[in-house]
């Protein structure tokens, strides 16, 4: 332990012949390297706090500004119109200095508070061309003349070489949408899923609210809009996940896998250190601000404010809610393996460990003989299940001794590792299967390996194959999905192996072992693990996965149909759930808010009128192709219209959250609001999005491919699914359901899926004629 050294780092004895003081030269050089680590890292904190606050400007431009207006002064000018005189007449140093003195520093006062205000004026330019959004009603290849003049703007006034938080004070904060138009699209997404009675009764009770109640609310949510950075984030994160008391296991956490096709070592230590030293890479990036922000066209900037969270970051449970603690720095990680737990630090001497150094700690805890402690082999299960029993036990048994230790160096760990002792992947002989267990094993393990508090755990599997289990309250998928691109891309072609597939490199063999957390477990602390660990149990046991590569066809073939591939994929699981389970269902699709300032999701409402007729079409066996393919025509551009809509903070479902947290504030009960929270979500869907291209030569290594990642069904009689879409010719699809439910199949529904797409593709005949390419 860092404490530990402390401790010894200076000593004394009292004797008679005086005080012998004895100092631990070894303990104090590591004591002043993490100070002077320490010490860096707020320099360059300050440093690129002082670079983001200016920007689009840079501090090389105030010298300009300063020099400009310096020589003009010489030159017998005058560009402030006599506030440089002003200035120099109330400048308190008048007595210290000469005149020429005044003069140079009353016109740097002035340049300083010109470059300000110009600072001021661009991020309030851009911040007004950021909100228009009509580039994206636009069809795809044909600009307008205001776009092309708009996206000029942009780009003049976005600056250079802006660093991960440089945007974050020019984007503009979520609109509120009007509380008509959201009452009226609520219905409209309704009416495909009810009958007749049952419309008008909803009818009913929207317009009543719309009349009543709703404006009161809709006046509190536009104060905070205008008050906060974002009206919908806060509440978000608090209600949907942190006062959550159900299992984060399964209900909230998600998976991302490994390459699909290959494993770059099969020795588990070599891998895991690769890629913890890749994710160390990373998070100096993120710390430094390197990391470019997301940019949509290559100039509209994404909101960065997730990734703050990314590392040293862990959810603690409460009573009453969860809370989230994240610290500025951790120099170690926590490990899992054989139900044990260690502790592994990353810096020696002041230095990162390299990837053979970090390969000789994970292999130092394979080898380890030493048995579990009592308890300590099933602890992680209190993360899985329920979160009031793991609350009540925290504070009964982890609030001091060595059990607050041990936990301390949990939750300030920068991510946990597991390294697991089973085998996953695409294996032979039946690489279906295995992708199957391959996903719950990344989602759940076996209950009692992964520490689901955290905000990530990765884990690496005793072939080498590897995964992310994340927590999804600090940040949503592709905050993590970005981190985990870079981690294998930096693992497989800039890091790589030795010839025996070691880690490349020598290591050090003075840094001292890892160190394994010591625990006091009571037994009554152990009924309570063991309770929390048969409820995971249950849990994981209910959960059904289906993966699989889609090779038929991909967005190639789609884009020659002139149509978005998110909308083809949507458009053809409506297809695929009707003829799964026979009817319609309210489907949820993930959308990011992102273009607005702490912008994090919101709905697409993909079961629409358009595409229940489409649907209805192919289902019906007197009608044409032509009549099915002009349905979906319509029922693809109103799916692209609603992504739309969501995207650019007119969507329904965040505002409809949020109008009723209002009304549970002011102790108000309305029976719209009740019913619209507690409508079931029976089919939800989620695309992975492949996000750095530039790092995967798919055309040199086309087998380095992600698998792509997925999630828990979100009703106990509904489908998860999620997508990415790989390339021109790859979509992988994961799948997932109840087992307990007598309406859902994984397996069933994915061969739906299938013949779905291939059914949408055969309608526009590709192979008796080609459209110009186009899509968006």
């Amino acid at each position: 332990m860092a404490e530990a050294h402390q401790a010894v780092a200076f000593q004394f004895t009292v004797s008679p012949e005086g005080i012998d003081f004895q100092l631990s030269h070894a303990a104090l050089k590591e004591i002043y390297l993490s100070g002077l680590r320490s010490w860096k890292k707020k320099f360059n904190q300050l440093r690129n706090g002082f670079v983001t606050g200016v920007y689009p400007a840079s501090p090389s431009s105030w010298l300009f500004m300063v020099t400009a207006i310096l020589v003009t002064q010489y030159s017998r000018l005058d560009p402030s119109m006599g506030m440089i005189e002003k200035i120099k007449e109330h400048l308190p140093v008048s007595d210290y200095l000469s005149d020429e003195g005044m003069d140079v520093l009353s016109a740097t006062a002035f340049s300083t508070g010109l470059w300000l205000a110009l600072i001021m004026t661009m991020r309030s330019i851009l911040k007004m061309l950021l909100c228009y959004h009509g580039w994206m009603y636009e069809e795809h290849g044909k600009m307008s003349n205001t776009t092309k003049i708009w996206l000029a703007l942009v780009k003049i006034f976005a600056g250079r070489k802006p660093m991960l938080y440089s945007y974050q004070a020019s984007l503009p904060r979520l609109p509120v949408p009007a509380l008509k138009d959201t009452v009226q699209r609520y219905l409209e997404s309704i009416r495909p899923l009810t009958t007749d009675e049952e419309f008008q009764r909803m009818t009913g009770l929207a317009r009543d609210f719309e009349q009543t109640l709703g404006p009161r609310l809709q006046w509190y949510l536009k104060l905070k809009s205008w008050w906060a950075p974002n009206y919908v984030s806060d509440w978000w994160e608090e209600y949907v996940y942190l006062r959550g008391r159900g299992p984060l296991m399964v209900n909230s956490n998600y998976y991302i896998m490994d390459f699909l096709y290959v494993t770059p070592t099969p020795i588990q230590a070599a891998r895991a250190g690769n890629l913890v030293y890749a994710m160390m890479l990373y998070r100096r990036k993120l710390t430094q601000e390197e990391i470019k922000p997301m940019m949509i066209h290559g100039c509209l900037p994404m909101c960065s404010a997730q990734y703050e969270r990314m590392f040293n970051t862990t959810r603690v449970p409460g009573l009453e809610g969860d809370t989230i603690k994240h610290l500025r720095d951790s120099k170690h990680i926590a490990v899992y393996h054989a139900g044990r737990f260690f502790r592994v630090s990353l810096y020696y001497n002041g230095k990162l460990l390299r990837p053979r150094e970090l390969q000789a700690q994970f292999q130092s805890i394979l080898g380890d003989p030493t048995p579990p402690s009592p308890g300590e082999e099933k602890l992680p299960a209190l993360t899985a299940a329920d979160r009031d029993p793991w609350a009540r036990a925290r504070n009964t048994y982890f609030q001091t001794g060595m059990n607050e230790q041990s936990l301390s160096l949990i939750d300030n760990a920068a991510f946990f590792v597991s390294l697991d002792t089973s085998e996953q992947g695409l294996r032979e002989p039946n690489p279906g299967h295995s992708l199957d267990a391959y996903a719950k094993s990344l989602l759940h393990g076996r209950c009692c390996d992964r520490w689901f508090d955290k905000s990530f755990t990765l884990v690496v599997y005793r072939n080498g194959k590897s995964g992310i289990n994340a927590e999804h309250s600090w940040a949503d998928a592709p905050i993590v999905g970005h981190l985990w691109e870079y981690t294998i891309a930096t693992d497989a072609f800039l890091l790589g192996y030795d010839a025996n597939g070691n880690c490349k490199g020598d290591a050090d063999p003075n840094i001292p072992p890892p160190q394994k957390l010591e625990w006091e477990i009571p037994q009554e602390c152990e009924q309570v693990i063991l309770q929390s660990f048969i409820v995971a149990q249950a849990l994981a046991r209910d959960v059904e996965f289906h993966i699989f590569t889609f090779k038929d066809f991909g967005k190639g073939l789609i884009k020659k149909c002139r149509t978005s591939p998110d909308s083809f994929i949507q458009l053809a699981l409506q297809l695929a759930h009707f003829r799964d389970k026979g009817k319609f269902c309210l489907t949820y699709e993930a959308s990011m808010t992102r273009l607005f300032r702490e912008g994090r999701t919101e709905t697409v409402r993909s079961c629409s009128i358009e595409s229940c007729n489409f649907v209805k079409a192919m289902m019906d066996p007197t009608q044409d192709d032509n009549v099915r393919l002009r349905l979906f025509r319509v029922a693809a551009e109103k799916h692209q219209n609603l992504y739309r809509q969501a995207m650019t903070g007119a969507g329904i479902d965040r505002h409809l959250f949020c109008l009723y947290v209002v009304s549970k504030y002011l102790g108000f009960d309305s029976p719209f609001l009740r019913e619209v929270l507690s409508e079931p979500w029976r089919l939800s869907t989620s695309q992975t999005p492949v996000q750095q291209l530039e790092l995967f030569d798919l055309e040199n290594h086309p087998d380095y491919i992600s698998c792509g990642g997925g999630f828990g069904p979100v009703d106990d009689d509904g489908y998860g699914v999620s997508y990415i879409i790989l390339g021109e010719d790859l979509i992988n699809f994961h799948v997932s359901c109840k087992v307990s439910s007598q309406e859902t199949d994984a397996h069933r529904f994915g061969l739906n899926i299938r013949k779905a797409m291939t059914d949408i593709l055969a309608l526009f005949q590709l192979n008796k004629r080609i459209p110009a390419s186009g899509g968006q």
